[in-house]
């Protein structure tokens, strides 16, 4: 099954462009007070290790948009200021250098300030991001439209402040339509793409802590994902940001969107397993996080690694694989495309699969 990208306009923030065919990025928020600089740019430094391409920050006051404007040449990816009830904080963020505005049209909705924010935007050559949130919208406006559901409430919303700011002249435009519940996301983000040629920034609003968050979040995203729609998703997870850019990578990369290492299969071990199997795998993820590695084959199609328990489906699957090992008690058959080559042990398993992925 190959998933086909819908068509949207292309935006650029910073040195990352979204839209068209470009990647899906993958963001993250910083969890410190933006005023507290040192600590801002520490974490945002941990996040562009684990491979975050955007990063948002909250502008709460005028220090926190101050401070941006010291982050900025500290760090290698581009920010974007979260600007929620003081749209003249929008204006100070953009002033102090920032490559994306995201507004809430929940707290920030007359004409007059989005004009402002739009001006101010379009002379720094910066897109603004309608970040529509179901926790904070507001009533539908017009008495003649009927918002029957909590997406089409969202959408309205969305469509009546993307056009304030057309008509300010402003096209570089990101939008987001999160909700806490997976369906209310799925249908707004149908419903606009149906509507709006604008990228859509993806993501599921307040889902927990990291278990239960990353599964609501690949349902609601990989539902999307699949029938082509988003540009750039962001996990939001009760947890440290890093497990946000793990939660994300992993999401696109099993939906084949993206590779970021090589593709590990594993069985779920039983009681036929002869090693420890689970310490391998980790073992060997943990490994490949910190080596240059090969990741594609000679037909540009991603690696693929299995590594298995036992002989019951285990050398099926190695054989089935670029590089695979199929284990019996202490030692394990190692597969070249598809073909046996040697014995190797328990022990050097890890050691033997990072020196053939490299070749």
């Amino acid at each position: 099954m190959k998933i086909t990208r819908g068509k949207t306009k292309i935006i650029k923030i910073g040195n990352i462009c979204i839209g068209g065919e470009n990647p899906i990025a993958i963001q993250s928020m910083t969890k410190t007070k933006t005023k507290d600089i040192e600590r801002t740019i520490r974490q945002i430094k941990k996040l562009e290790s684990v491979g975050c391409e955007i990063v948002r920050l909250a502008v709460k006051d005028n220090a926190d948009a101050q401070a941006l404007s010291k982050i900025k040449p500290k760090v290698k990816i581009p920010l974007v200021a979260d600007i929620h009830f003081d749209w003249r904080l929008g204006i100070k963020a953009i002033d102090s250098g920032v490559d994306k505005i995201r507004l809430n049209p929940g707290n920030i909705y007359k004409r007059e300030q989005i004009r402002e924010i739009a001006r101010a935007a379009k002379t720094g050559g910066i897109p603004i991001r309608v970040g529509i949130n179901s926790g904070s919208i507001r009533k539908c406006q017009a008495s003649s439209v009927k918002c029957h559901s909590v997406a089409d409430k969202m959408v309205k919303s969305a469509l009546d402040y993307i056009k304030i700011l057309e008509k300010s002249g402003f096209y570089d435009i990101v939008v987001s339509l999160k909700a806490s519940n997976i369906f209310d996301t799925i249908e707004a983000y149908r419903k606009f793409s149906r509507l709006c040629g604008y990228p859509l920034h993806l993501g599921v609003t307040a889902t927990g802590l990291s278990e239960l968050g990353i599964i609501k979040s690949s349902i609601a995203l990989g539902n999307l994902l699949l029938e082509g729609i988003g540009d750039t998703i962001r996990i939001s997870l009760t947890d440290e940001p890093q497990e946000e850019v793990k939660a994300a990578k992993s999401i696109l990369a099993a939906l084949g969107l993206r590779r970021f290492s090589p593709e590990i299969i594993s069985c779920p071990t039983c009681g036929r397993c002869e090693v420890d199997l689970v310490k391998i795998v980790k073992d060997l993820e943990e490994r490949l996080n910190t080596v240059n590695c090969k990741l594609l084959t000679v037909n540009s199609q991603p690696l693929k690694v299995a590594i298995m328990g036992c002989l019951v489906n285990g050398p099926g699957e190695a054989r089935e694989a670029d590089i695979g090992i199929a284990f019996g008690k202490k030692e394990g058959l190692l597969f070249k495309q598809g073909k046996p080559a040697r014995k190797i042990p328990f022990n050097k398993c890890a050691d033997v699969l990072l020196r053939e992925i490299g070749r």
